[in-house]
């Protein structure tokens, strides 16, 4: 890609270097995300409320506002500088999208979100920052907060078990191999795309808080399929599965 650092950038531009760069550390990025909005067309009426959770700059938002004209989302994260853009983005769509800043580490992180009935909620490379404690409390709330009939889906990386020697390898191969294609092609790294994006006008105030707001929470291990599998259920939700794999990247469902 052209290098665009001495220009200012719209968060649209901004964006889609965001899934240029994603999609080096993800293998069919776009094929998750069709699974994903797949499951809501089938499931939901025309007229539905998604939550994003963990939504960063806005990507799988903006995807379930094309391609649901009747839905409502509501966008949450706790980074504020890819909020900002998310912010940006999701205003196009105007009233059908609401950006929030939550913190999911806190225990009341779902009260602005009471009284509001939400039929799905989903989430995409983002709940691995959180504890395995932390994600089962946040998907006791999900459970709680989602009315009977609703669905969760969770696009990751679920890595295999220690003792999965062959597929933890043919992953971490492919992982690479794929990362060298894209990097060749021009696609950002994660450093390259969030000095970018830090470089933008009025962010650098937001790059600051961000770092502040992170700096006691270091990178999680990836929690195992089965660990959120059977969090999940004992979140409280009825019917827990996987609707999409490629290697060690899933889509996990769960209906409430």
């Amino acid at each position: 890609m052209p290098d665009t650092s001495t220009t200012a950038l719209p968060p649209q531009a901004l964006l889609d270097r965001w899934d240029a760069q994603q999609s080096a550390y993800i293998a069919h990025r776009e094929s998750r995300f069709q699974v994903m909005l797949d499951v809501l067309r089938l499931h939901l009426p025309e007229r539905f409320h998604a939550l994003d959770l963990a939504c960063g700059p806005g990507s799988l938002a903006a995807r379930v506002l094309r391609a649901f004209p009747g839905a409502r989302v509501t966008a949450v994260d706790h980074d504020p500088l890819l909020l900002r853009i998310a912010d940006g983005v999701l205003g196009a769509y105007g009233e059908r999208a609401a950006v929030r800043d939550t913190d999911l580490v806190r225990a009341d992180w779902a009260v602005p979100l009471a009284g509001e009935r939400i039929d799905a909620v989903v989430s995409s490379t983002a709940l691995h920052w959180l504890s395995p404690a932390q994600l089962l409390a946040v998907y006791t709330e999900l459970a709680a907060l989602l009315p009977p009939g609703a669905v969760f889906l969770n696009a990751d990386h679920l890595r295999f078990a220690p003792t999965e020697e062959t597929l933890t390898a043919l992953s971490e191969r492919h992982d690479a191999e794929v990362q060298r294609t894209a990097f060749a092609a021009g696609a950002d790294t994660w450093d390259e795309w969030y000095a970018l994006a830090a470089a933008q006008p009025g962010m650098a105030p937001l790059a600051a808080e961000r770092e502040r707001r992170f700096a006691d929470r270091p990178p999680q291990p990836l929690a195992p399929l089965h660990f959120h599998l059977s969090a999940l259920r004992t979140a409280g939700f009825s019917e827990v599965g996987t609707v999409w794999q490629y290697l060690d990247d899933y889509v996990v469902l769960a209906r409430r």
